[in-house]
C-alpha cells in the first residue's frame, strides 16, 4: 500500500480542487490519501462525490496552532486531525474562529502592501480564492500575479516572511486544547512537520511530551521540509513516547515544488491510526 497522509486542495492552500486533488493521487499510485485542508472540511463533500474507484480517502484537517512556552515567546505548530466527528460543537466553534482569523489577518496583510505600494487589492485576492479559505499561500500568488515576486516561496522569504514588516500575527489555537478539542472529537491528532527548521522556530522534546500528555497520539515523521536526522531523532522519541508516526508529502499542488507521495506511511501505522479514530470514517469502496 502507498499512504500519503498530508495534502491540500484550493479549499484552502492548494491548487487543485478536492476532485483533481484526489485524481492527482490515484494517478501518482497512492491506494490512500488524506484531505487535509487548513481549518476546514470544507472539501470533505467534493471529496466523497469525486473519489476514484479503488482510492481510500481519509477525512481530515491541519489545525493552526500555538504551543505557549513558560519563558520564550509562542512558536507556531501545526496539528493534523483525522477521522473526527465534524458537528462536533466544541471543534467546529473553534474551526469558525479560526476561519474568521485568518479572513481578518489576510485582509489586513494585503492592506499594508497596498499602503506601502505593491499592487495587490484584497477583493482580487478573495475572488481568487474560488471559497476556500483565504490565507497567507493566496496573497502570495497575488504578489507573484502582480508580478512582484517570481514565486510563492520567493512571496514567503520576503514579503510574507514572519520578519516582515508586513507579518501579521494570527490568534491561533493553543496546541494542547487543540489535541483535546480534536481527541473529544473522536480524531487522531498528529503533530505535522515539527522539525521544519526551515520553517521558523521548532519546540523541543519536552513540548512534544506535553502534548502526548494532552492527548497527542502520533508524530509527522517523514516530511519533505525533514532532513534524516530530524526523522532519526523524531522516530525515536514517538517511539519513547508511544506515539504512531506518519510520512506524507504536504501537497500543494503548484504552490509548493514537492510531488504527491514524496514521503508515505507505512501501512501498519496507518492501520494504528484507523483504529484510534471513531468520530468518522475513511472513504472506501
Amino acid at each position: 500500500m502507498r499512504i500519503d497522509l498530508h495534502t491540500h486542495s484550493s479549499v484552502s492552500d492548494g491548487t487543485e480542487g478536492p476532485a483533481q486533488l484526489l485524481a492527482t493521487a490515484s494517478a501518482a499510485g497512492l491506494d490512500v490519501v488524506a484531505l487535509t485542508d487548513h481549518d476546514t472540511t470544507a472539501g470533505w463533500a467534493q471529496a466523497q462525490a469525486a473519489r476514484p474507484a479503488g482510492l481510500t480517502v481519509v477525512p481530515g484537517l491541519e489545525l493552526s496552532c500555538r504551543w505557549f512556552p513558560a519563558d520564550r515567546p509562542p512558536v507556531s505548530v501545526h496539528l493534523l486531525a483525522y477521522l473526527f466527528d465534524p458537528a462536533h460543537p466544541g471543534l467546529a466553534a473553534e474551526l469558525t474562529r479560526l476561519r474568521a482569523e485568518r479572513l481578518s489577518r489576510g485582509e489586513r496583510i494585503v492592506g499594508a502592501l497596498a499602503a506601502a505600494g505593491y499592487p495587490v487589492a484584497w477583493e482580487r485576492v478573495v475572488a481568487a480564492s474560488g471559497g476556500g479559505v483565504v490565507g497567507r499561500p493566496h496573497v502570495a500568488r497575488a504578489l507573484v500575479e502582480a508580478g512582484v515576486v517570481g514565486s510563492v516561496d520567493e512571496a514567503f522569504a520576503d514579503l510574507l516572511h514572519h520578519r516582515s514588516p508586513f507579518h501579521v500575527a494570527k490568534a491561533d489555537t493553543d496546541v494542547l486544547d487543540g489535541i483535546r478539542l480534536v481527541r473529544a472529537a473522536g480524531g487522531v491528532p498528529v503533530f505535522a512537520h515539527g522539525l521544519a527548521t526551515r520553517r521558523g522556530r521548532v519546540v523541543d522534546d519536552a513540548a512534544v511530551a506535553a502534548m502526548a500528555g494532552a492527548g497527542l497520539l502520533g508524530l509527522e515523521v517523514d516530511h519533505p521540509d525533514h532532513g534524516p536526522a530530524e526523522r532519526d531523532h523524531l522516530r525515536g522519541l514517538a517511539g519513547e513516547l508511544g506515539l504512531l508516526t506518519t510520512g506524507s508529502s504536504d501537497y500543494h499542488g503548484t504552490n509548493k515544488t514537492t510531488p504527491i507521495a514524496a514521503c508515505t506511511t507505512h501501512p501498519a501505522q496507518y492501520e494504528a491510526l484507523l483504529a484510534a479514530g471513531t468520530g468518522s470514517a475513511p472513504l472506501t469502496d
